[in-house]
């Protein structure tokens, strides 16, 4: 379990095939203690560590998580947010994230609001019933408020911290991102149902 409040930012160092899937070496952040075995949100997707080599974390991928995350895209070089799991008694500042990315969303429009940006993002048709206006959505892992939903499409307000602090800074027009909806709307989309 996860919160969405990243707390760090690491690059990609190497990325190779195996098998079907991917293995992915991350820069460790300074400080950070990831025992193998262990579980870290990297852009949103919860990961295990599997191993270490000097300064960097080993990752893998299943064909899976390769179909419906953005991992298939990573490669050196490229910037990534991360996230340790939560801790009993630590604070939650976000909202409650899986780290179960749900679909991956495509940036449709970025419009400057001062030092602050607003970000449109093009969501899965099937996730937009899970994305309520002035509620909780995960991009590339981090939580954030709906501003606005208009058809399939929401649009999230960034401030200046959180542009500068993680990897939703540097996206472009065009740019896929994971997409993770609220874990409570999920849930009750689902028991409505089948009251």
């Amino acid at each position: 379990m996860f919160t969405g409040i990243i707390r760090s930012r690491a690059k990609v160092t190497r990325v190779e095939a195996k098998g079907e899937g991917l293995r992915v070496a991350i820069e460790a952040p300074r400080g950070w203690k990831l025992p193998e075995g262990g579980s870290v949100a990297i852009d949103g997707i919860c990961s295990t560590v599997v191993g270490k080599r000097k300064g960097a974390f080993l990752v893998e991928y299943m064909p899976e998580t390769l179909r419906v995350t953005t991992a298939a895209d990573f490669s050196p070089g490229r910037i990534v947010n991360l996230e340790e799991p939560l801790r009993i008694g630590e604070t939650l500042d976000g909202h409650f994230v899986q780290g179960h990315v749900d679909g991956v969303g495509r940036v449709v429009r970025i419009a400057a609001r001062g030092n602050s940006r607003e970000i449109t993002i093009q969501v899965p048709r099937a996730l937009v019933r899970y994305i309520a206006p002035k509620g909780s959505i995960t991009v590339n892992g981090v939580a954030l408020t709906v501003a606005r939903l208009s058809g399939g499409t929401c649009t999230l307000a960034l401030i200046p911290y959180t542009l500068v602090h993680t990897n939703l800074g540097n996206l472009k027009k065009g740019d896929s991102v994971n997409v993770e909806v609220d874990l409570i709307a999920r849930y009750l989309a689902k028991f409505g149902k089948e009251w």
